[in-house]
């Protein structure tokens, strides 16, 4: 018997409002997830304040790549401590490049999130190599890292999510990410040790047309399912359910 602990990633009020009411065990809040995420605006964290489930916010101030110049580090600066002063459970955070983590970068980031729950994101699939980088994450004393191992989803990088668990030795959780869904979530499980999954349990719809055609909305949405949430939490490895 395994639990598996279900952390949901939304991008507005009503988003927050499913995943709660689905049953979600942690939220990752986010903007724009069609971006890949972007730092919320602080009337949805404080929203997120007053839920009965931890929120890891994620601070990522400009869409692109994760190398950033000084005003955009005092900007995730003070996203944290905005986060933080709401009493919120912990931040998601990442910098880096071919390189591998931006060490000053991170230690700026992770200063600015002491006593907080952190979760290095999915930074971590695009620097090069990923063995340094999950190095840098543990001498940095990250708890944990979000991956789709390098590849589109996560089931498409399970080889790596193994190996990542592997070099890790549980020293932080190795958290797989991206195209989770209760039908790849249990093959998942099965190949990795992982206490911890994160998914959008969203459903695809149509954009308005008039919104469309002057550029306010993509031609498809994603909205947050309480109910695909209840059915994650239904499926093998997920809380309630075993691997």
């Amino acid at each position: 018997m395994r639990e598996v602990l279900l952390e949901v990633c939304v991008d507005s009020p009503e988003g927050l409002a499913a995943a709660v009411e689905g049953g979600a065990d942690r939220i990752e809040l986010c903007a724009a997830l069609g971006l890949g995420g972007l730092t919320p605006v602080p009337g949805l964290m404080a929203q997120a304040a007053r839920v009965a489930v931890p929120v890891m916010v994620l601070i990522r101030p400009v869409a692109g790549g994760f190398l950033y110049d000084e005003p955009t580090v005092e900007a995730a600066v003070d996203d944290i401590r905005a986060a933080k002063a709401l009493g919120l459970a912990g931040v998601v955070v990442g910098a880096g490049g071919q390189e591998g983590l931006d060490m000053p970068v991170m230690e700026r980031l992770l200063a600015a999130a002491d006593g907080m729950d952190v979760t290095l994101h999915r930074v971590i699939d695009v620097v090069g190599p990923w063995e340094r980088a999950l190095d840098q994450a543990l001498a940095l004393g990250i708890w944990r890292v979000l991956s789709s191992g390098g590849a589109v989803t996560a089931l498409a990088g399970i080889e790596r999510l193994a190996a990542m668990e592997t070099r890790a030795a549980g020293r932080l959780v190795v958290m797989p990410g991206s195209g989770v869904t209760a039908e790849t979530v249990g093959p998942i499980l099965r190949r990795l040790e992982t206490r911890e999954v994160h998914a959008s349990c969203s459903v695809t719809e149509a954009g308005d047309p008039a919104l469309v055609r002057l550029g306010f909305a993509g031609e498809t949405i994603r909205r947050t399912s309480a109910a695909v949430v209840r059915g994650m939490r239904g499926k093998e490895g997920t809380k309630g359910g075993q691997t």
